[in-house]
């Protein structure tokens, strides 16, 4: 090896343990806080889901194929809806399914209430806009077993570290895409606004809102993927739902399971992207 290589081996920069003296700082100093988040988010999320599992299956299905009527007015949609979740019925994965659809609606909603207003403020703030997009980048390529890690020291077993590490894999999408939307906004759009004497809020709400919409929503059914694909690993840390049976199946090699129990995700998956695509409002879409 040559000096050069050899001397900058020697003097390597200590981030790991930096990052690891800073973690085990806070469980030391906010062990009782992080702990009382925990144990409150994690009675929240239980909360949903005892919420839908209290609903008789057929009930819930039946609520979900209306919503897919009323979004759509899809006689195809509301047969797939059907046709899917009776099958998850029947294969016995209900209640794992319901845990799921707790697990991604709770990452979904906290997404979009942290997504689109930073997005927002990205798209009017180019300084912002730029300090946030290495953070986003990290946040979408950094391998998602790391965010497992520091969250299980500091939230312990169950849902909560794979809700947060769920939360911080998916939460790029709906920032990235809502500020590409915002940003969007045709400039004559915007003048025509200003010269009615509308102020900032008013174009923002009735201006750029409207018109970013498309690009927001594709923002959260992105937002809905991303959860889905954390399903899995997220069961690594106790959470329940179908990633439960999945990493069952891998530890006995069951391929029945495991190919049933990932049918199951991939007909949630479906389900929810053709559910929030372009859902407009009935007698909208002009």
């Amino acid at each position: 090896m040559d000096p050069v290589s050899a001397f900058v081996e020697e003097h390597k920069l200590g981030l790991g343990r930096w990052v690891k003296t800073f973690v085990e700082w806070l469980t030391d100093n906010f062990h009782a806080e992080f702990r009382a988040f925990s144990d409150g988010l994690g009675w929240a999320i239980e909360g949903v889901i005892a919420l839908l599992a209290a609903v008789p299956p057929v009930l819930l299905i039946a609520a979900v194929a209306g919503l897919a009527w009323w979004l759509h007015r899809s006689a195809v949609l509301v047969a797939m809806v059907l046709g899917g979740l009776l099958l998850i019925l029947n294969l016995g994965y209900w209640e794992a399914t319901v845990e799921t659809l707790a697990l991604v609606l709770s990452a979904t909603l906290a997404c979009v209430a942290i997504g689109v207003p930073a997005g927002i403020y990205a798209a009017h703030n180019r300084w912002f806009h730029a300090a946030i997009r290495p953070v986003l980048d990290l946040m979408q390529t950094i391998p998602t077993f790391v965010y497992l890690i520091p969250t299980l020291m500091l939230f312990g077993l169950g849902v909560v570290p794979g809700l947060i590490s769920t939360v911080v894999f998916a939460l790029p999408a709906p920032i990235r895409l809502t500020a590409l939307g915002v940003r969007s906004v045709p400039r004559p759009l915007l003048e025509a606004g200003e010269a009615f004497g509308a102020t900032r809020l008013q174009l923002l709400l009735k201006v750029e809102l409207p018109h970013a919409m498309p690009t927001i929503m594709a923002g959260v059914t992105q937002c809905i993927m991303l959860s889905l694909s954390m399903v899995v690993i997220a069961a690594l840390v106790g959470a329940n739902g179908l990633g439960k049976p999945v990493v069952r199946a891998l530890n006995t090699v069951n391929i029945a399971q495991g190919f049933e129990a990932g049918l199951a995700i991939v007909v949630v998956a479906i389900l929810m992207d053709r559910i929030m695509r372009r859902a407009d409002p009935p007698g909208g879409g002009q």
